[in-house]
């Protein structure tokens, strides 16, 4: 396990990145300059940022502050992709880095789907250092089964999920509903679907303090972190853009 700290003092690389700016309030611009050393380009146009990324022009983007709504289905076209997988790194307070995933509200409803992510994030983590124990959760404890169907099918997919995923030699296991367990003892914890992963990423960042370094996709060989709008300090995202891009 590693925490923030060790993380954001590594080494880099000397990546060109690209960050967009979707409003005046200077966070992107204050973020940008702390990096004294490192090619930082800021965009105004989201599709010029897109367009750039998927070219070549800058070895990573980071979305700043633009809004999603906005600039991730351009990344997605710029990409080629049908879907972003998107996997965010955070730390909860006193804690160490772990990666979340899904994220994305539309994310991550299919066991396979979760299966893809899963195994996607296994090579994120190996990337950005950290090791690749995977917790499974699921919308109950085990003894809940029988409560509800939908508590019956969440623990149903989640051993499903384990089981594909120990079967393919991965270290995996069901964590339940017991997040509080699974950010200490996993450095990757796949949430039930999407809008549970996002009430979990907004619960621990806006509500508890939590860190969130940002989320990268894992579906794509281009490095793009998406970010949220509520940072102010964009400086542990680009940190992360160029440890990947140094990693490709």
């Amino acid at each position: 396990m590693v925490t923030s700290e060790v993380f954001l003092k590594g080494s880099h690389s000397d990546a060109r990145i690209g960050i967009g700016r979707g409003s005046d309030t200077g966070n992107v611009e204050r973020s940008v300059e702390s990096f004294k050393d490192v090619d930082i380009v800021i965009y105004n146009n989201p599709g010029k940022l897109a367009e750039d990324l998927a070219s070549g022009v800058i070895d990573a983007a980071v979305r700043g502050d633009m809004p999603s709504s906005v600039l991730l289905p351009l990344i997605k076209e710029a990409l080629c992709l049908n879907t972003l997988e998107r996997v965010v790194l955070m730390e909860p307070v006193g804690g160490e880095l772990f990666l979340l995933s899904p994220v994305g509200i539309d994310e991550g409803w299919t066991v396979q789907q979760r299966f893809v992510l899963a195994v996607n994030s296994v090579g994120l983590a190996k990337k950005i250092g950290l090791g690749s124990k995977i917790a499974v959760m699921s919308g109950g404890r085990c003894e809940d089964y029988g409560r509800c169907k939908a508590v019956n099918d969440s623990i149903d997919d989640a051993l499903k999920l384990v089981k594909m995923l120990t079967g393919e030699g991965y270290d995996a296991y069901h964590s339940q509903i017991l997040i509080e367990n699974a950010v200490k003892e996993a450095d990757i914890v796949i949430a039930p679907e999407g809008i549970s992963g996002n009430l979990l990423f907004r619960s621990m960042h806006l509500v508890g303090n939590a860190k969130a370094l940002g989320a990268p996709i894992v579906n794509s060989d281009k490095v793009f972190v998406d970010t949220s709008r509520a940072k102010v300090d964009y400086s542990d995202s680009i940190m992360l853009a160029l440890k990947l891009a140094e990693k490709k």
